[in-house]
């Protein structure tokens, strides 16, 4: 790592890359909204000027992003409204031996 660079920086772009790609909503949003951290931290990093503005301009982006993202499918998890009401979480029975293995 070379002196004067923001770490930061590289991690954004990499987040961002990272939700692009991403196959579902829900790692679409989580992917934006760790973009969005990734750039609040480099502009922490940043005097205030050209560049902080920018990577909080992106960071405000990512976040909007990430909105849009889970408004897609209602923040239900792909669930629709019927389906999240009909959902029951499997039942796991006891195992078949109950004693104690030591």
């Amino acid at each position: 790592m070379s002196f004067g660079k923001n770490p930061y920086v590289p991690k954004a772009q990499a987040a961002e890359q990272k939700a692009a790609d991403a196959a579902d909503t829900g790692a679409r949003t989580r992917a934006y909204r760790d973009a969005a951290h990734q750039w609040d931290r480099a502009a922490e990093r940043e005097t205030p000027g050209k560049r902080r503005s920018e990577y909080e301009e992106h960071a405000t982006r990512n976040r909007e992003l990430a909105d849009s993202a889970d408004g897609a499918n209602g923040g239900t998890n792909g669930l629709s409204a019927g389906d999240e009401a009909a959902f029951e979480p499997p039942v796991t029975s006891a195992p078949a031996n109950k004693g104690f293995l030591n």
